[in-house]
């Protein structure tokens, strides 16, 4: 069924690359209007392992959102900012004119056993995978009340959301966090017809795991750790028999709940894993 997101529009975060351009994409193929945000900058607890986005990213996410003929604000923003987010938002809703779909999906990756974490590790771990979800729902959120015409609010969490993994216990920890702030905003936002949902991923195949670090994680006390070596413990933590999953994949579990097919969905905790909780 074509059309599913017709005359809609959705606000994604981390829509510069990975995940979330794949979210613009497949909304926009389905009809949406995108306002996308990135951070395009590095942060320094993260770099030793991977950079983050480019503003040339987010701009390729644009071009590629209005090769299907839909419109695309971008926006450079930090979702630890809650006033550049705020004022990303409106401008994208002012030009867009409505809001339906939200999708906070902005976040950060490092590694390091839990009393081994640095306090800036740590903080800048809750303060993007946690406070930055709280942030994008928080910003998003009047506007859907006052337009009166539901909607639909996805967090991405994790497996990390819903079981312990050794070496990311400060990323464990946010994405779990956001697994009850979702449960609470599904009741909060349930009388208004806003539904909230989180989405777990198994390892998806983007520059987040594609890094010396996770590399390390899976190849502990390897000097030289590469995705050879750490490939039998990227298959040991799905069920099924693969080492990763697409972004793609969970682009389409994002579009079915924003979707119609998904107005009765709120309040759940959807994997999308390769049977990795259940591991």
């Amino acid at each position: 069924m074509a059309g599913r997101m017709e005359g809609k529009v959705a606000f994604i975060t981390g829509a510069a690359r990975g995940q979330g351009r794949s979210h613009a994409i497949r909304l926009a193929e389905e009809g949406a209007d995108i306002i996308a945000v990135d951070i395009c900058r590095n942060i320094d607890t993260v770099t030793p392992y991977y950079p983050l986005a480019t503003e040339d990213e987010l701009a390729e996410t644009a071009k590629a959102v209005e090769a299907l003929d839909r419109r695309i604000v971008t926006k450079v923003a930090d979702v630890r900012d809650l006033d550049a987010l705020q004022a990303a938002f409106d401008d994208g809703v002012s030009q867009l004119g409505r809001i339906d779909t939200v999708v906070a999906n902005a976040g950060i990756a490092t590694y390091g056993k839990a009393w081994e974490l640095s306090a800036e590790q740590w903080k800048d771990m809750i303060d993007v995978n946690l406070t930055g979800v709280f942030h994008t729902a928080k910003v998003a959120i009047p506007t859907m009340i006052e337009a009166d015409r539901g909607g639909s609010i996805m967090f991405t969490s994790s497996i990390g959301g819903l079981k312990g993994i050794q070496h990311v216990a400060h990323y464990v920890a946010a994405k779990h966090g956001i697994v009850g702030l979702m449960r609470t905003l599904a009741n909060e936002l349930g009388p208004h017809s806003i539904r909230v949902n989180t989405i777990h991923p198994t390892n998806v195949d983007t520059i987040m795991i594609q890094n010396p670090g996770t590399y390390a994680m899976f190849s502990p006390g390897d000097p030289e750790p590469s995705q050879e070596k750490a490939m039998p413990g990227f298959m040991s933590l799905n069920t099924l028999p693969v080492p990763w999953i697409e972004s793609l994949d969970i682009s389409n579990a994002v579009l079915f709940l924003a979707s119609d097919e998904g107005r009765y969905i709120t309040g759940v905790t959807l994997p999308v894993d390769a049977g990795a909780y259940v591991k």
